[in-house]
């Protein structure tokens, strides 16, 4: 009777503890006594690598600069005001512009029709070879009229930039065309203004104590990327009459010229325009002493080109 009250006591107790959710914990497993698996005679974890010695930069050179490098801050500003210069620290500036290249660019080459109904050949060009720095230029501009009048220049200089946009120009000019021909010495600046404006100033000394000045500005205003309207201002002045050449002391002539180009590629762009001039002073009598017109206005058409 007591081993039956035992045992049902312990499936009371049993059903009790599993109603509970309370489950008994296994036994920890002793793995030592598992064939194969003894961990307890594993030899113990090597001991962690002792840390790098610090590195002596300094040994090495690198801790003090070079001698022959400038301390960052040191050198001279690009307006010149510091205390020394480039040259100072073993630098010399200097730019890539000695090489040697040639351009052939006519600014004008075409027709032109004035209003009396007289047609004439007109350009306007120049070549120049030589570096950024040093050419030789050419220049020659004029008209050639259909009834066999002309009048025109060629002019050589040697070119020389003294700023990035500004060139001064010795050489000699020579005057073709009707009359007789005139030779003069030849000096100039040519370079470029605010707002992008071109200017050509040249002074000429003759023979016979002449003497002239010609003045020559012209503006691209780009009313496309392809389509450009060119403005063109041009004067003359001489400081003697020559009779010969209808040609008046003081102011002789002044022109005012719009062409409207279209480039179908830089190199390459067809033009149309309409060209002003007039005659002053005695020049404008010797005009008219000739039988031509004091003042005059033309169509003209042609292409710009260069290569």
């Amino acid at each position: 009777m007591t081993t039956q009250c035992k045992l049902l006591g312990a499936c009371v107790l049993a059903l009790t503890l599993g109603a509970s959710g309370v489950h008994a914990q296994p036994a920890a497993m002793d793995h030592s006594s598992m064939p194969g698996m003894d961990h307890g005679a594993m030899p113990p974890a090597a001991p962690p690598a002792p840390a790098p010695a610090a590195m002596d930069h300094a040994a090495m050179g690198h801790g003090a600069p070079a001698s022959n490098v400038p301390p960052a801050g040191s050198l001279p500003t690009s307006d010149g005001a510091g205390e020394r210069d480039y040259d100072s620290y073993g630098i010399h500036p200097h730019m890539m512009d000695n090489a040697s290249t040639w351009q052939v660019l006519f600014d004008k080459f075409g027709v032109t029709r004035n209003r009396d109904g007289e047609n004439a050949l007109d350009w306007d060009g120049r070549f120049w070879f030589g570096s950024a720095t040093d050419r030789l230029l050419i220049k020659s501009e004029g008209e050639r009229e259909s009834g066999g009048g002309s009048e025109g220049k060629v002019e050589a200089y040697w070119s020389h930039a003294v700023s990035p946009f500004w060139n001064l120009q010795l050489g000699a000019r020579r005057d073709i065309g009707t009359g007789p021909k005139r030779n003069w010495a030849a000096f100039g600046v040519e370079g470029l203004l605010p707002y992008n404006i071109e200017l050509e100033t040249t002074a000429y000394v003759g023979s016979s104590g002449r003497t002239a000045l010609a003045l020559k500005a012209e503006y691209d205003l780009l009313l496309t990327q392809r389509l450009i309207l060119t403005p063109e201002i041009e004067a003359s002045l001489y400081g003697k009459r020559d009779p010969e050449r209808g040609i008046g002391s003081g102011l002789s002539t002044g022109s005012l010229s719009l062409r409207l180009r279209y480039e179908v590629t830089r190199e390459f762009a067809p033009y149309i325009g309409v060209s002003f001039e007039r005659k002053f002073g005695q020049t404008a009598s010797y005009a008219a002493d000739a039988g031509a017109s004091r003042s005059q206005t033309a169509a003209m058409a042609g292409v710009r080109f260069w290569f």
